[in-house]
């Protein structure tokens, strides 16, 4: 009997832990699902506003640029391997868990690249955001897709953040509720990146 009491010991101290994790992840999952609430609402308002906006005419049409498309393309993937990270972790693959996150790190900033050079040629076609020569479409168009660039600069952060937790080790199969929260946000962000792009493509 006595043998048996510092495994018992063990045995609770580790179903301890894992619920003080559980918890700390719902805690945590908690708020982000709150702030994405906010985001997705800001993004709503703005996206009606479009539309109420277009219906008082003097509207400028003009073509989607194509490094929209690239960006969008790229933000998919970027999805693709923000998932298989997450599924690494899962696996206790941590050799391969830090290279997944650079790849989707990596991904991130060529749509930033994308969106800039699409700002570039709205501005080379005499689309502005602001100015006498602007107009109510095209301010729109920079408005929402900088903030969207902004949020996800922030989640560029959160990926160097778990990047080097996992280049260091400190995440475990069984905890890795850092990752799991970066991954929701930037999936997030793809996600809402795909139905403002769809939006302002179909909405023009």
């Amino acid at each position: 009997m006595n043998a048996t009491i510092p495994d018992i010991t063990a045995e609770r101290a580790d179903n301890e832990e894992t619920l003080a994790v559980q918890s700390t992840e719902k805690s945590h999952k908690l708020l982000l699902w709150l702030g994405l609430v906010s985001i997705a609402m800001m993004f709503a308002g703005l996206t009606s506003g479009y539309l109420v906006r277009r219906e008082t005419g003097s509207w400028v049409h003009f073509e989607m640029p194509v490094q929209f498309w690239f960006s969008t393309a790229v933000m998919l993937i970027s999805s693709i391997a923000m998932n298989m990270a997450t599924a690494f972790a899962k696996r206790g693959n941590f050799a391969i868990l830090p290279k997944a996150i650079l790849v989707t790190f990596v991904l991130g900033t060529v749509f930033i690249i994308c969106q800039f050079m699409g700002w570039q040629a709205l501005v080379k076609a005499n689309i502005y955001v602001m100015g006498s020569a602007s107009s109510a479409s095209g301010s729109y168009l920079y408005i929402i897709s900088g903030l969207h660039l902004a949020h996800l600069l922030g989640g560029l952060i959160a990926l160097l953040v778990v990047y080097f937790r996992a280049v260091r080790r400190q995440y475990t199969a069984g905890n890795y509720s850092g990752l799991k929260i970066c991954a929701i946000y930037w999936h997030f962000l793809d996600g809402l990146w795909l139905y403002l792009f769809l939006f302002m493509l179909l909405a023009r």
